[in-house]
């Protein structure tokens, strides 16, 4: 592992897919500030990735503008600098559209688009100087649905959008892009009192076009790359990460 002094953010990165781009970014020698609302699930983390390399936790509620610039100095404070932000933090309502509550919606939509919205503007003055990057976390469900997931699908959508926006806003010094994951079974990347062996079918795996289903492993893979000199002329693209599924034509 080769030590550098870049610095990244992982929002929602205590458990499941960002404490796996946590890892994968720590391999890479950069310093880690993982920031999720769930106290046991980053303490658990930090506990897990720590001997890893230079990495902390600081507790946030990406929904709330007064945490994330808590977020931001903290990170400062300790590291000098941001080179990476992953806007990954989201959470679900998943509830027939009649029973779904505004204040459902809100939360789900100020986490998953707002938080990351914030999270942007806090970051974006210190990410300039450094030429750094954006990764945002979308998903599959902003181009397809399954019922009763209007909010998610919702703030995945903005979210994609609000990628190129920022890509466009924050250019040429900042880039900005968006991943989009299909199925990532992220059972095993759980904190430990919700940690449990993933229950997948053959017919899980067969019925993508990749012949499996994803990791939170293939997420984090595609996030070091985009954080990376090698993605130098790659901004305000999305790119799906879900084993072809969005490609599959589907018929009973």
């Amino acid at each position: 592992m080769a030590v550098n002094s870049r610095c990244a953010i992982v929002t929602g990165g205590g458990q499941g897919i960002g404490r796996a781009v946590a890892k994968r970014l720590l391999a890479d020698g950069m310093r880690v500030v993982i920031a999720d609302i769930d106290w046991e699930a980053g303490d658990d983390a930090l506990q897990d990735l720590g001997g890893l390399g230079t990495v902390s936790f600081q507790q946030t509620d990406v929904s709330d503008e007064t945490s994330v610039a808590t977020l931001v100095q903290a990170t400062l404070k300790r590291f000098r600098r941001i080179d990476l932000l992953v806007n990954n933090a989201a959470v679900s309502r998943r509830k027939p559209v009649e029973k779904l509550s505004l204040a459902d919606w809100n939360a789900v939509i100020g986490t998953n688009l707002t938080g990351a919205f914030l999270c942007a503007r806090a970051a974006a003055a210190h990410l300039r100087p450094v030429k750094g990057t954006i990764v945002n976390i979308a998903s599959t469900r902003a181009f397809m649905s399954e019922p009763h997931t209007e909010a998610y699908s919702a703030s995945k959508g903005g979210v994609v959008a609000l990628t190129h926006a920022l890509a466009v806003s924050l250019g040429p010094e900042v880039r900005v892009n968006c991943i989009s994951p299909g199925w990532i079974e992220a059972s095993t990347w759980q904190k430990k009192s919700a940690r449990r062996p993933a229950e997948l079918s053959a017919d899980d795996h067969a019925q993508h076009p990749a012949g499996r289903v994803g990791k939170p492993e293939d997420v984090a893979e595609c996030v070091a790359w985009l954080a990376s000199e090698g993605a130098g002329f790659v901004t305000g693209a999305n790119i799906v990460i879900d084993g072809g599924m969005t490609r599959k034509m589907i018929y009973v």
